[in-house]
């Protein structure tokens, strides 16, 4: 199959991109750096010919509200316009456990607009919602370090490797269209202030966690609201075995 992957160029991007090629499927990858825009929507029609499916796992680092929905919906209503153009059969979203749960994140309400018009769109699709990843804990003390000092909120999570998130978007994305997929998710929950100390002590690095709710994940995320479904599909690696090569 030709498949293209929007954000090939990111962490999950590039996974899926190396997931569909070991077995044996064309890539093409949609990237700003690669001169495919989706804001403007220049390059796309070019990247989509002949693609059979199209996973897109784009994402974006703002923090305001308004500029994450605006930055979603316009590049999900460029990229399914190209797609319908090109006669794409297959669109496959990569989303996140919990976003219906939680109102004033603004990456999350960036999703809640793309799943929205993915599923409301011309194109058949599947959208995956997967838990955070295993480096989730250490992006986050990166987000909020000052002199070697970092808050993290005391999050229960239940992490998934992100090789094994691109081996499942590659799956998928070779099969059917099937609408919402249950989620996706690793082996055991987990402590994320843990989290964190254990993967800065795997890469060697020396940071104070202080465990806050005031960052910009708050309360509003605490219990059981960025766990799976009960009847979530289960991924094969722990967090244990990640660490054992954590990047």
């Amino acid at each position: 199959m030709r498949v293209a992957v929007a954000g090939a160029t990111g962490n999950i991007g590039a996974r899926t991109t190396a997931a569909l090629e070991r077995n044996g499927h064309e890539v093409v990858r949609i990237s700003r750096r690669l001169g495919v825009d989706l804001i403007t929507g220049e390059g796309l029609d070019a990247a989509l010919a002949g693609a059979d499916a199209v996973v897109d796992a784009m994402s974006y680092e703002g923090a305001d509200r308004d500029d994450a929905v605006a930055y979603f919906g316009t590049s999900t209503r460029n990229l399914l316009a190209a797609e319908e153009r090109a006669g794409v059969r297959h669109h496959v979203l990569l989303s996140i456990v919990g976003i219906h749960r939680v109102d004033g994140n603004a990456h999350y309400a960036g999703k809640r607009e793309q799943e929205r018009l993915v599923s409301e769109g011309p194109v058949p699709w599947t959208i995956v919602p997967f838990t955070q990843f295993h480096d989730f804990a250490a992006t986050v003390t990166a987000w909020t370090e000052q002199d070697g000092t970092a808050t993290i909120p005391p999050l229960l999570v239940q992490p998934i490797a992100p090789d094994d998130v691109a081996d499942v978007l590659a799956e998928i994305a070779t099969g059917t269209p099937r609408g919402r997929h249950r989620d996706v998710a690793g082996p055991e929950p987990q402590d994320l202030v843990d989290m964190a100390r254990r993967t800065n002590d795997a890469r060697g690095h020396t940071v104070k966690l202080v465990p806050t709710w005031s960052t910009l994940l708050g309360p509003e995320m605490a219990g059981n609201v960025l766990l799976p479904d009960d009847d979530a599909r289960i991924a094969p690696t722990t967090f244990d075995e990640w660490l054992t090569d954590p990047r």
